[in-house]
């Protein structure tokens, strides 16, 4: 298994996690020598890593009768302390945010990571690294609550406790086969809700890519680096587009042109990725714009060059997947070319 340090998903808070029982046991361990008590129990310097499925509370003894000290969320960070019959003392993030679209935070370590706080906790629905198939589990559980989150019933919280469940699969066992699908999923559930909120910014509309700020590229480049030549790193590497894309085109030749351009270039860079497909339809789409749009300008070259490049495209796309719906899509633009459609106008972007 990777070193815990050196684990490339270790977050800042799950070191203030280790840090935090770290400290605790070597203060147990002075203050049990200075005082020499005879009952010393010495903490451990640190424990296996832990999250729990279920919203948890944290009691200051193993009794549900006892004191709560706070609830853990679905997904959060944990560190074991020590365990008694059917109870477990945990140092755990509770129910703080837990986000990486901080652009101002650094990647490793920051002054505002709040305390992990310790308490007792049951046992039942917590996954500790070393429980048998527990990535298979936190994969499922992570999963569900995915689902969740595209169901009208389900939790509000849901998406982020699929994001969270995710990442800790990727923390707790990063030598699983399901790392590389875990990791891309948690990148794409914030991708997602970054790219959702970016919609509703006045500056969305911008027709320059860095006139918005964007969607935070960063868990997108751990998947490409951590897991390379794998689909999901063709995914990421897909995802990251959005940001180099115009705002609105403003009937401006140039976007589709670059947006073609760069559709095409991941087509060829990644012949064949899982969003290849999607790629060359959408370069297609631009090209298809293009003719509408140098045609409208009275460029009649640029209109027919425009137009053949579609037709060498969705070539591509119908003898590299003639199975994909992006193949008959593509054709049924070309078409609309051949037959003098617009494919573009006033209502259309």
């Amino acid at each position: 298994m990777m070193p815990l340090m050196n684990t490339p998903w270790f977050s800042p808070k799950f070191r203030s996690l280790a840090i935090a029982a770290s400290v605790f046991g070597l203060l147990c361990t002075a203050w049990s020598a200075e005082k020499q008590k005879k009952d010393n129990i010495q903490k451990p310097m640190a424990g296996p890593r832990a999250t729990a499925l279920r919203v948890t509370w944290l009691y200051v003894a193993p009794d549900q009768s006892a004191q709560k000290v706070d609830r853990v969320q679905i997904g959060r960070e944990m560190v074991v302390a020590e365990k008694s019959g059917t109870w477990l003392r945990v140092y755990a993030n509770t129910d703080i945010e837990e986000v990486s679209n901080d652009r101002d935070t650094p990647l490793v370590g920051s002054d505002n990571v709040p305390t992990p706080i310790s308490g007792w906790m049951e046992a039942r629905g917590v996954v500790i690294e070393t429980t048998a198939d527990g990535d298979q589990v936190i994969m499922g559980e992570a999963a569900n609550e995915e689902a969740l989150a595209s169901d009208p019933r389900g939790a509000a919280n849901a998406a982020q406790s699929a994001r969270l469940l995710y990442r800790r699969l990727v923390e707790m066992f990063p030598n699983s086969t399901l790392a590389a699908e875990a990791a891309w999923r948690a990148a794409d559930i914030e991708w997602q809700i970054e790219k959702s909120d970016e919609a509703t910014r006045p500056s969305a509309k911008e027709q320059k890519a860095y006139m918005r700020e964007g969607m935070d590229e960063d868990a997108m480049k751990k998947v490409i680096k951590f897991y390379p030549h794998t689909k999901q790193a063709d995914m990421a590497a897909y995802a990251l587009i959005d940001n180099k894309l115009c705002g609105e085109w403003q009937g401006q030749e140039k976007c589709p042109e670059k947006e073609a351009e760069l559709y095409e270039k991941y087509a060829t860079e990644h012949p064949d990725g899982p969003r290849t497909p999607k790629a060359l339809y959408e370069a297609v789409y631009r090209n298809a714009v293009l003719v509408d749009m140098y045609n409208a300008d009275n460029s009649d070259k640029k209109a027919d060059g425009a137009k053949a490049h579609a037709h060498d495209l969705a070539g591509r796309l119908k003898d590299k997947f003639p199975l994909s719906d992006y193949a008959s899509r593509a054709a049924a633009l070309v078409f609309k070319l051949d037959q003098g459609i617009p494919v573009y106008g006033i209502d259309r972007q």
